[in-house]
């Protein structure tokens, strides 16, 4: 390369200059196409566990029994007939959300290109939600949420003070900042949370795992709305309603009272057990904040606003996948939400209906 510099700059010949610039510009173009080749491929078997865990947020150990638990299969073939192992094609997708990263960033990581790192991660994704995403949707889908595990949840939440004694999560929604579209922007900027974003609304149980996921909808929506929209409510009805007992859930001020859904007292002049029932409830709901922060903190990718472009990704099933992957890193290491509850979550397999 410095030779063909040094004939650059002593050359002459005008035709011959540009010729040799044109060659030298696809000679760059073709060293950049192919820059994963001067990296090795991961082996897993040679990776320190430390480092491990710090690129995929997954102990070493786990990742084969993740990749088996979630659906993932042994090989991965794409439609330009590239194969990958099924645990090396999930280890790309768990770097890419861990942390704000290029594509390009990951090449020496996996010595494939940032062209074949995109296909996988798409790849990977669509095959975790195609046969999870009821999981998020549908809380009849979560064999693991009968009536013993509504008791064993208002159980523990009244054990922390709870006034409502037969409440068994939280309800609230959260905004993720996206980058301000190009097209229809203003139905993506929440003017409360002065930001162009996507919301989602989840219930979080007291064990940390989040049992409901709806959405994305476009910024401006209000939390009733999306509760309206979403049809959780009928879904609650079909599943935490017994003869003789129904569970709650308990939401902040933006949702409306229902038969299984509380919030708090609103007006001027509430009693003071009132205002007391408001403060014990608050203190408990904080823990949906907790929740969230779980899931940009395993995957902090989806944080990252610059590179959240709604019309060049799938912003939505990134962050539908992020759920469900830290859902799975609760079932297998607990959280703040389970410990301050003092519940544990199901088993990775349990949670997952393996």
């Amino acid at each position: 390369m410095e030779e063909a510099l040094n004939f650059l700059a002593l050359c002459d010949d005008e035709e011959a200059f540009g010729d040799f610039e044109v060659a030298l510009l696809h000679n760059i173009e073709n060293s950049v196409r192919n820059i994963h080749k001067a990296y090795d491929r991961l082996d897993l078997r040679t990776l320190d566990p430390e480092e491990c865990t710090l690129m995929f947020r997954f102990e070493k150990e786990h990742l084969p029994r993740l990749a088996a638990a979630l659906g993932v299969p042994s090989e991965i073939r794409t439609r330009n007939r590239h194969s990958i192992g099924g645990v090396e094609a999930l280890c790309i997708l768990l770097r890419r959300l861990a942390y704000p990263n290029r594509l390009t960033d990951l090449v020496h990581y996996f010595g494939i290109s940032s062209t074949y790192i995109s296909i996988i991660c798409k790849n990977v994704m669509n095959v975790i939600l195609e046969r999870n995403k009821e999981l998020l949707l549908r809380i009849q889908s979560n064999s693991w949420l009968h009536r013993e595990k509504f008791e064993y949840y208002a159980q523990a939440i009244a054990a922390k003070g709870c006034p409502i004694p037969n409440c068994w999560g939280f309800i609230d929604g959260t905004a993720r900042a996206i980058c301000r579209p190009s097209i229809n922007q203003e139905h993506y900027y929440s003017g409360h949370k002065r930001k162009h974003c996507l919301k989602y609304q989840s219930v979080l149980c007291p064990d940390g795992i989040i049992a409901n996921l709806q959405g994305p909808f476009h910024g401006r929506r209000h939390d009733a709305a999306m509760l309206r929209d979403s049809g959780l409510y009928e879904q609650l009805l079909q599943t935490a309603v017994f003869p003789d007992k129904q569970y709650v859930i308990y939401g902040d001020s933006g949702y409306p009272i229902r038969q299984l859904l509380l919030r708090p007292f609103q007006g001027r002049n509430i009693s003071e057990d009132q205002q007391s029932f408001n403060a014990a409830m608050s203190g408990l709901r904080q823990s949906v904040e907790w929740g969230f922060a779980k899931v940009v903190n395993d995957f902090a990718f989806i944080d990252f606003k610059k590179n959240q472009k709604l019309l060049l990704q799938d912003v939505g099933s990134m962050y539908k996948t992020a759920v469900l992957l830290s859902n799975c890193h609760t079932c297998l290491y607990g959280s703040q939400v389970g410990s301050f509850f003092n519940t544990q979550p199901p088993s990775l397999e349990e949670y997952l209906n393996v």
